[in-house]
């Protein structure tokens, strides 16, 4: 998960699947209380080595800003049909998908439900009732340092300018 300062301040959302990473923006980032949904736009997909990117993207380029590795680790999907565990690009291709995150900063079960379809379509993330479920805790404002490198998105810009002022 990286947060992205973009056009908007959002966090990319992405899930290995297929070899590549799906991809949504989301704008307020993850949530730990199950009773907040957050919308989530999809994006298109990402190449795997992209998950670890965090610098500027200049101006000019899509998705120009700056990125910092926000939240990183694994997930399990969990969606059943039938009894058995449904692959996650049919889930999603079916319009929801749960899972479980296995990250530094966000961990437990999720959700993904599509609430709209075609130029619009959008989706839902949702955080499930579980041990790792909690109402209090606001992880997007107060751990806002990338957990590859401690720095935030300021930090990130200052030392990519440096870069470019030194080169």
């Amino acid at each position: 998960m990286q947060q992205h300062d973009a056009s908007t301040l959002h966090y990319d959302f992405r899930l290995e699947v297929d070899g590549v990473l799906k991809s949504w923006a989301v704008p307020k980032g993850p949530s730990t209380d199950p009773r907040e949904r957050r919308l989530a736009i999809p994006t298109e997909d990402h190449p795997l080595d992209y998950a670890d990117f965090e610098g500027v993207i200049p101006e000019g380029q899509y998705g120009a800003g700056t990125v910092v590795v926000w939240d990183r680790g694994t997930y399990e999907n969990v969606t059943e049909k039938d009894g058995e565990i449904r692959p996650m690009a049919e889930a999603l291709k079916q319009g929801h998908a749960l899972f479980r995150l296995d990250g530094e900063k966000i961990s437990g079960g999720y959700a993904l439900q599509r609430i709209e379809t075609g130029e619009d379509e959008s989706w839902l993330l949702v955080k499930m009732k579980d041990d790792a479920a909690d109402a209090r805790r606001k992880p997007t404002s107060t751990e806002p340092q990338s957990v590859l490198t401690g720095r935030d998105l300021g930090e990130v810009a200052a030392d990519d300018g440096d870069a470019e002022a030194s080169s």
